[in-house]
């Protein structure tokens, strides 16, 4: 009878764990139909002409014809064939785009129609796929307040899956958020030129104590760096719960992180403490925008239940009409 018993429990616990396997991959697959689709429809173009690659190579030698720059002539292939011929270059397109990616808790977090972190795999994966369908490579550094996840670049598809598979299912082993131990690990390994995607809800990152400026100054040295060596797109991601809390008295919260409790706790939800809540929040939002000010970085604003894509559509445009400038 015992036998009998755990023989069910077991097959139980292994048709749940085929349901959830198939749950994932029917969330990878729903993710790389949205972002190709975003990609093939309304990227493809601008992100070849936002993102370039670092110099140019040697492409070819071809007859000199009126209008070419002379200084472009190859004397040697001149003095051979006596007649004037010019060296042709062709920009180097490969670029290594990293995801630097917010892996912690609080991105459990969702009140509309999914949590922050299904809204983070997607906007990852719209600049991975995007990176791949020009040939590009894609890495990944997932954070907590610590690295917790590092994926060499490559490319293909196979690799995006599993970039987008990681984002979706890692365990946070650390608390809290620090996007500035993933912006120095990315300084740490990767001396030359990158397009660096910085994506989080930023929880946290300025502190408002100033027993904690260090951290502060630490996010903001790491952001000078980071934007200094490379190409870096910030991407805030939000939801609305979070911004305001409703008054609801006496409630039982569960700690994702922001709380620091340690389990279950009940707090207080009255309409002062909720509207001091609600200031708190805004004060931070406001310093990390004047730092993004400061340092003159683009941050886009991603909040669940509202269209993700459009933000990126307007990024894109945005960009490609200041690089045509």
């Amino acid at each position: 009878m015992l036998r009998s018993s755990q023989s069910t429990a077991e097959q139980a616990a292994s048709a749940e764990a085929r349901e959830r396997t198939m749950a994932l991959l029917r969330e990878i697959r729903r993710i790389e139909i949205q972002t190709s689709r975003l990609v093939n429809q309304h990227l493809a173009g601008s992100y070849q002409s936002v993102f370039k690659g670092q110099g140019v190579a040697f492409s070819e030698v071809r007859a000199y014809t009126p209008g070419d720059d002379v200084r472009t002539i190859d004397w040697n292939v001149t003095a051979r064939t006596g007649e004037p011929h010019v060296k042709l270059f062709t920009e180097e397109r490969e670029v290594t785009v990293m995801l630097v990616v917010d892996m912690s808790a609080s991105l459990d977090l969702g009140s509309r129609d999914y949590d922050k972190r299904a809204l983070v795999a997607r906007l990852a994966a719209t600049f991975a796929f995007s990176a791949i369908r020009n040939n590009d490579r894609v890495g990944l550094i997932g954070f907590t307040d610590q690295v917790e996840v590092f994926v060499p670049p490559r490319s293909g598809r196979k690799h995006v899956l599993a970039v987008v598979q990681r984002v979706l299912t890692h365990e946070p082993v650390h608390r809290g958020t620090r996007a500035a131990a993933g912006l120095e690990y990315l300084a740490r390994l990767h001396k030359g030129h990158a397009v660096a995607v910085l994506i989080s809800d930023f929880v946290d990152a300025l502190p408002e104590e100033p027993a904690r400026s260090d951290e502060a100054m630490a996010f903001e040295r790491a952001l000078k760096l980071a934007r200094r060596r490379h190409d870096l797109v910030a991407i805030r991601v939000e939801d609305p719960l979070e911004l305001e809390l409703p008054a609801l008295g006496i409630v039982a919260l569960e700690d994702l992180e922001l709380l620091g409790l340690g389990g279950d706790a009940y707090i207080d939800l009255s309409r002062g403490r909720a509207e001091r809540y609600r200031r708190s929040v805004g004060e931070e939002r406001l310093r990390l925008d004047r730092l993004m000010n400061k340092l003159r970085l683009e941050m886009l604003t991603v909040r669940c239940g509202d269209n993700w894509q459009q933000p990126l559509v307007s990024f894109f445009a945005r960009r490609a009409r200041r690089m045509r400038r």
